[in-house]
């Protein structure tokens, strides 16, 4: 095959997701609903089976659909996870040693950490500055990614001082009921106050790999600061959100 040739079976496959996805955001597919087998697309787009075969893969490479034994592809069934970004961060859901992140979710649902890693590292520059670290200065970070319904839909990276946490639960990868904040209050530096920043980008090829992402699907940057009583800055956590995936909710009184 030449180069020509297969340049005109890549786009016959990426139309044929293409008019998937746009069937599917017209409510044609509903989530849950069968999309069209090989052997349909076979007839109505005049292909191959292996071009047929390719825009159902796109469609699952991109976590809008899932194929399922012996009964085809379906359209997958995901619900907006809704970020509370007050009362996941109050001292009542930490401190009773229960996961910031479970306030986020229904009873019927489970947020899943899939990968995880606990390294020391040379502070980075901007990281430093927030922690008011000196140059050389090393942070224990803590890398994972969360996983909804089988979709990967968070990056969390945490920068904790070095110094501060050293020996401590915090460097383990398990780090105990109450997460970081509650370690933190064991060390006697419990965070009193929060600040987040959130902006929106396109994402790296990286994230897009990491986070499965839908072809021109941006994301949401949350930049946590914890502060403890004393006004020093004890952590920074900057995460990464697939957009299609969250809702950010904030309630709070007047």
């Amino acid at each position: 095959m030449s180069a020509g040739q297969g340049n005109v079976g890549k786009l016959k496959y990426q139309r044929i997701a293409n008019a998937l996805k746009a069937a599917i955001a017209a409510g044609e597919y509903g989530p849950g609903d069968r999309l069209p087998g090989e052997n349909e697309l076979m007839t109505t787009h005049q292909v191959a089976r292996m071009t047929a075969r390719q825009a159902l893969g796109v469609l699952q490479n991109e976590g809008i659909a899932e194929a399922r034994k012996g009964a085809g592809v379906f359209v997958r069934t995901f619900r907006p996870l809704r970020r509370r970004g007050i009362q996941r961060l109050a001292r009542g859901q930490w401190g009773a040693g229960r996961s910031i992140w479970s306030a986020d979710l229904d009873e019927d649902r489970e947020l899943t950490v899939d990968s995880i890693s606990v390294t020391e590292d040379e502070a980075a520059s901007h990281i430093a500055d927030v922690l008011r670290l000196r140059p050389g200065d090393r942070v224990c970070t803590r890398t994972r990614r969360f996983v909804l319904d089988g979709k990967p839909v968070l990056l969390s990276t945490s920068y904790l001082p070095a110094a501060l946490v050293a020996d401590s639960a915090i460097t383990r990868e398990d780090s105990g009921p109450g997460g970081v904040y509650a370690r933190l209050a064991d060390l006697g530096h419990a965070p009193v106050h929060f600040r987040e920043e959130i902006r929106s980008r396109m994402p790296s090829a990286t994230e897009t790999q990491d986070l499965r992402l839908s072809s021109g699907t941006p994301v949401i940057l949350v930049c946590r600061t914890a502060f403890a009583a004393d006004g020093a800055a004890v952590e920074v956590n900057e995460m990464v959100l697939d957009a299609a995936s969250y809702i950010l909710e904030y309630d709070f009184d007047a």
